[in-house]
């Protein structure tokens, strides 16, 4: 019988090794994803809400937006159940009222401020950036105290969360870790004292509760927001929309509009310069038109404040490189004509206060057609609200328009009448159908 030889002593040591720094590393990225955390205990004093802790954490909680995500459609309200779609799979929103077997009915004050703070569930569960903790961790504890008494004051709904439907691995919670590990730091809100009290509650709001950059910011092939290019602008993954850089006349800057058109944006949907549609007309008809008036000036005092960037190109230079206009006997001219026209304009004018113009309109040269597409196929909708109630819409085209059809009318549309945006392809269509992943 034939023995076996030992394995050397080098390939032992070697293996001991590896299962050291597999450890080490381990270690080090847990590390990451506590720190800062404070113990919390398990004799807590029962939380009480005051009355005016509830009404705020109401006010609060619309600020944050948190009933949109948090009910599912025909579902009770903050019941949880919604399925957010990702590049990576669906997550679905938890149940936030006092349920004691699905929803918060056993979490503390401290259990919630973890979550918002540092994006841990009450069992110590890391939780996914589908919740933006990511722009909470800003959020001060006093907030987030009045959020948890107004939650705590809501009727209690047993209602579970399904499991989330997410690919391997990133329905571990390891993948969690590391992803947290490399892009995700607890951080509190500094006010700047070299600004106004204005500014500084605008740029709470802006980067805290409201979470603009979850949708403003550029995301990596892992999700993460692109920490350099804060409120730059960026495609939202699945549903296909693009939301446009604060930091760009050429796109949603609003360092040269007044005040108070910035404020009748967020209000009312609409104003003398622009309109909400797609995911913001969703921002402004359940959160912001139900802000107080001083927060809605901080808010556009901060955003007015952003560095701009430079003008992507005048008119004349792109006259001056060759660019030609659209013409009308083109196919997408023929199209404009036969379904646009009637209300936008022979000349892309529109009617003011009913219909946009489509000539100099940034929302229809700006670098991404996402958004002209997505309107084209599936109509435009302004938010009805309290100083809109009854808002002009667009149908869709898409039961008429196929994808070359599109691209043809998008196309003419950025090129005609000195607009100058480059014109857009059927794949670039195809591609920007909601549901498709780039």
């Amino acid at each position: 019988m034939k023995k076996t030889r030992p394995l050397p002593r080098l390939a032992l040591w070697a293996a001991l090794g590896l299962v050291l720094a597999t450890a080490a590393l381990w270690a080090g990225v847990w590390a990451l994803n506590v720190r800062g955390e404070s113990p919390i205990p398990a004799d807590a004093a029962p939380f009480v809400a005051t009355p005016q802790q509830v009404e705020r954490g109401a006010y609060l909680a619309r600020a944050g937006n948190c009933a949109t995500c948090h009910t599912a459609r025909g579902g009770a309200a903050y019941a949880g159940g919604r399925g957010l779609e990702t590049p990576f799979g669906t997550v679905f929103s938890s149940n936030l009222t006092p349920d004691d077997a699905t929803g918060l009915g056993r979490w503390s004050a401290a259990h919630f401020w973890r979550a918002m703070h540092h994006g841990r569930s009450m069992d110590g569960r890391l939780l996914y950036p589908a919740f933006p903790y990511t722009d909470y961790t800003l959020v001060t504890r006093e907030d987030s105290d009045a959020l948890f008494a107004y939650l705590r004051s809501l009727p209690p709904v047993a209602q579970a969360r399904p499991a989330h439907a997410l690919r391997f691995p990133y329905d571990t919670q390891a993948a969690l870790a590391v992803w947290r590990a490399l892009y995700f730091e607890p951080g509190r809100f500094e006010a700047a004292a070299d600004r106004p009290a204005d500014w500084n509650r605008g740029a709470y709001l802006v980067r805290g509760l409201g979470h603009c950059s979850a949708c403003h910011t550029q995301r990596n092939a892992l999700g993460a927001s692109e920490l350099g290019l804060q409120l730059d602008g960026g495609l939202i993954p699945v549903q296909n929309w693009y939301a446009p850089s604060l930091l760009s006349a050429d796109e949603a800057g609003v360092a040269e509009w007044s005040t108070q058109e910035v404020v009748d944006l967020l209000k009312t949907g609409r104003s003398a310069r622009g309109s909400a549609m797609g995911p913001m007309a969703e921002v402004v008809a359940f959160s912001t038109q139900h802000l107080n008036e001083a927060d809605l000036r901080a808010m556009a005092v901060y955003l007015q404040s952003l560095p701009q960037q430079d003008a992507r190109r005048t008119r004349a230079a792109a006259a001056a490189d060759g660019a030609t206009a659209a013409s009308p006997v083109s196919r997408g001219g023929k199209l404009y004509e036969e379904h646009c026209a009637q209300c936008h304009g022979a000349a892309g004018e529109g009617a003011a206060g009913l219909y946009p113009p489509l000539a100099g309109n940034r929302a229809v040269t700006m670098d991404s057609a996402a958004n002209l597409v997505r309107i084209v196929h599936g109509g435009g909708y302004l938010p009805a609200t309290a100083g809109n109630p009854r808002p002009f819409g667009m149908p869709p085209f898409a039961h008429v328009l196929d994808e070359a059809d599109t691209a043809a009318v998008v196309s003419y549309v950025r090129g005609a009448w000195g607009n100058d945006a480059a014109p857009v392809t059927p794949l670039e269509v195809l591609r920007l159908r909601p549901g498709a992943l780039r």
